[in-house]
Formats: structure tokens, C-alpha cells, sequence
């Protein structure tokens, strides 16, 4: 008698053959749970995600706000807003609690980003993540790799926050958290506490970069080779990585801000975490192109010469030394992140203002 063989999809097949896992790049409950059906193990937010989940999925929570509204006449609409976002992250914790008691703690998060406002100020950021982390036993908090946000990473791995690290592009910034989080475990080991559970994270927004660097070339009148500047953050993340090894740093590296699909197919392997929209989740599995390790691929040196010889701002990504911290808050791709993390929050909290203060037209 024939046998029913299941089919897995490829990014099933991804995260079952190699040491890569993905998540969810959306709290929306929809995506999350068909990201989990296909093997996702973790799932993050933003301004920008929660409003676009807000658009789609405003019939569930339509409801919801006006009884937020109504809870509390003397609410401000920061504050509403606030609650929503919180309520979204703890809805996606919620589904991925499953995956974070069969982990044994080291997977199954959802990933809250402190307030994009606050990333000049490292107390405030710390004080909202001590927050965040009580909303669930499987809450990640995201905090900027600022100036700021570095000290912050610190203070929150040695409170017990497990991390994730954003707005952050180069080499230099992902170093910069490896060692502010591992100043942050030693701490909370030298205190007695146990580290065991923590799975601290830091993303590494390729394809911002890669936009970035585009729109620097453009503006400088410098003409690159078709297709090269697609390489620029698998770039920076493959040289990261084996640094991060190298000096045995706790936090695992994460590729997130998907372009095309170089930033799935040329990470396959590596022990990183892929965080996939949903549109990408869709079309890779519908992809045929095949599910091979090629993270230990080196990216193809002339790619990497050209970068380096004709743009400066890709040399300040790409070395080791190529920022400081304090020139963090002023690089390009973070200056340009940080102002559309703010403005979506500034709209998502208009979206609230709307409900409050309904137009009388």
C-alpha cells in the first residue's frame, strides 16, 4: 500500500537540514501562524510592522481600542498606543509559547522594540525593556545600536532582558553589541544568576544597508556594477560572523530587511536566525531554488573590491575599525532607519487620534 510522504516546504527544509532558523519578520497573527506551520521559531515587530498589521487585520482589533480608549478617560494617545503594541506582541507570544517550552527557552520569542524616540536616552530605553520583559516569559525587547543603545544593551542582558539589537548595519556596530552584551552576562553571572536560557540576538538589516548605499552612490555619481550593491550586507554579515566565533560571543547573529532572495539563499547554513516577511516567506517557498548550504561561500571578491574601492560608506561598514560608537547615531542607513521607525510610530499613534477624536465631517 502506498505511504503519504509529506512535502516540506523550503524553508522548512532550511531550518530541518542546516543550523539556520527564521522567523517571522510581523507580529500579525495570520503571518505568524503560517510562519510556525513552516518551521518558524521566533517572530519580531516595529512601528512600521505594527501598522501594517494594524491595515490588514483592523477587524480584530477595531473592537479592542475603543475599549482601551474607554478604560481610561485621562489616557494620552502615546499612551494607547502603547498598550496596543504591547497587546499585539503578547497575542504573537502567545502562539510561539508552544516552540518556546519545546526550546527550553532558547527559542520560540517575540521580539518588542522599545520606542524609536528614545534612542539617545540608554536609562529610559533600559526602563521601558524591564517593562517589555514582564509582558511574557518568551518577550525578546529590540533595543538601537546607538550610542546610547550600546550602554543600554549592556544594562538590559545584566537585568535578565533578552535582547535583540536594531538599527544596526556594519560590522562595526554588530561587534560593538557582541561585547556590550557579553559585559551585560558576565555581570548577571558575577551576580549568581543563571545565563543558561538567554538566546540574546543581533540583526544585522541587510538589505537596509544595501539601500543605503545605493541611494549614497547615486547621490556621489558614482556608477557601480549592476547588481553588486545587492551584496553589500551578506557582505558585512559574512565577515561578522566568523569574528563573532572567533572571540565566542553569546549572540547569535540575525539577517533581517529582506530585497531579493541572495539574502535567504546566500545564508542558508550558517548558525544564524533569518527574520523573513511574509511576502518573502511565500515567494521562497515557491521557489524551486534549492534548499544547499552556501553561508561558507565567500562573496565574490571583484563584488567586494568594487564596493570597497568606489564607496567610503561601505569601507565604514565593512572594517572592523570602521566607526566608532560614537559615529554610530550619524551613519546613513541609521539616520534613515531611525526617521521611518519614528514616523511610523508618529502615524500609528495618529491611527489612534482618529479613534479618539473621530473626524466630524
Amino acid at each position: 500500500m502506498a505511504t503519504h510522504t509529506e512535502v516540506s516546504s523550503p524553508l522548512q527544509e532550511t531550518v530541518t537540514t542546516t543550523a539556520t532558523d527564521y522567523w517571522n519578520d510581523s507580529c500579525s497573527i495570520e503571518e505568524l501562524t503560517y510562519a510556525i506551520a513552516n518551521g518558524a521559531v521566533g517572530a519580531t515587530s516595529n512601528p512600521t510592522i505594527v501598522g501594517e498589521v494594524l491595515k490588514k487585520e483592523m477587524h480584530l482589533w477595531r473592537e479592542r481600542i475603543g475599549e482601551l480608549i474607554a478604560a481610561d478617560p485621562r489616557a494620552t494617545e502615546d499612551e494607547v498606543t502603547w498598550l496596543l503594541i504591547e497587546e499585539m506582541a503578547v497575542k504573537g507570544a502567545e502562539l510561539l509559547q508552544p516552540v518556546f517550552d519545546r526550546e527550553g527557552g532558547r527559542k520560540g520569542r517575540l521580539s518588542i522594540q522599545t520606542n524609536p524616540k528614545l534612542y539617545r536616552n540608554a536609562a529610559r530605553i533600559t526602563e521601558q525593556a524591564l517593562h517589555f520583559a514582564g509582558l511574557a516569559p518568551n518577550m525578546q525587547v529590540k533595543a538601537p545600536v546607538t550610542r546610547a543603545g550600546i550602554e543600554a544593551l549592556e544594562a538590559m542582558t545584566a537585568a535578565g532582558v533578552n535582547v535583540n539589537a536594531t538599527v544596526c548595519f556594519t560590522v562595526p556596530q554588530a561587534l560593538a553589541v557582541g561585547e556590550a552584551v557579553e559585559r551585560g552576562l558576565r555581570r548577571r553571572e558575577e551576580a549568581g544568576e543563571d545565563v543558561s536560557s538567554m538566546s540574546p540576538v543581533c540583526t544585522l538589516m541587510v538589505g537596509r544597508l544595501d539601500d543605503w548605499l545605493q541611494v549614497y552612490a547615486d547621490r556621489e555619481g558614482i556608477l557601480l556594477t549592476p547588481g553588486y550593491v545587492n551584496w553589500s550586507g551578506i557582505a558585512c554579515l559574512k565577515k561578522a560572523y566568523p569574528i563573532f566565533q572567533e572571540r565566542g560571543y553569546r549572540t547569535r547573529l540575525l539577517a533581517a530587511a529582506y530585497r531579493h532572495h541572495l539574502h535567504w539563499s546566500e545564508l542558508i547554513g550558517g548558525d544564524i536566525v533569518l527574520t523573513i516577511p511574509y511576502k518573502w516567506q511565500k515567494l521562497f517557498n515557491a521557489s524551486d531554488i534549492a534548499v544547499v548550504p552556501r553561508f561558507e561561500h565567500e562573496v565574490p571578491r571583484e563584488v567586494v573590491g568594487e564596493l570597497y574601492d568606489r564607496l567610503p560608506e561601505f569601507r565604514r561598514a565593512y572594517d572592523v575599525d570602521g566607526m566608532t560608537v560614537d559615529e554610530f547615531d550619524g551613519f546613513g542607513a541609521s539616520v534613515r532607519t531611525l526617521r521611518q521607525f519614528i514616523g511610523s510610530y508618529q502615524d500609528l499613534v495618529a491611527t489612534i487620534r482618529d479613534f479618539m477624536l473621530p473626524s466630524p465631517d
